[in-house]
């Protein structure tokens, strides 16, 4: 899977980014069939603690999931957007074998 990732209005460290792309890549153990990701990171310029924003897109074969969370690090808001996404891929695939 592809994996293009876009920090807004700060530069991510390679470590982040290592991050991101290693809890990317784990969603293709539960559907292989995931083709592209468009991961957006930003900051949110509001006074909240909470201002850290991960949207991950995916694209798969005739599918595209999306997830956005917003949450006081990157790594805690990425957690949670692959958790989402881990649930739209595995009831996807479900529906994809039903059929």
């Amino acid at each position: 899977m592809t994996i293009n990732i876009q920090s807004v209005h700060f530069d991510a460290d390679k470590k982040l980014i290592d991050f991101v792309k290693e809890k990317v890549n784990k969603l293709n153990t539960f559907y292989d069939g995931l083709i592209n990701s468009e991961i957006t990171l930003k900051i949110d310029k509001g006074d909240n603690s909470q201002n850290k924003i991960a949207e991950i897109k995916i694209l798969g074969k005739g599918h595209e999931f999306f997830a956005k969370k917003q949450c006081a690090s990157f790594e805690e808001a990425t957690d949670l957007v692959c958790e989402a996404l881990k649930t739209q891929v595995k009831k996807h695939k479900e529906k994809s074998l039903a059929l």
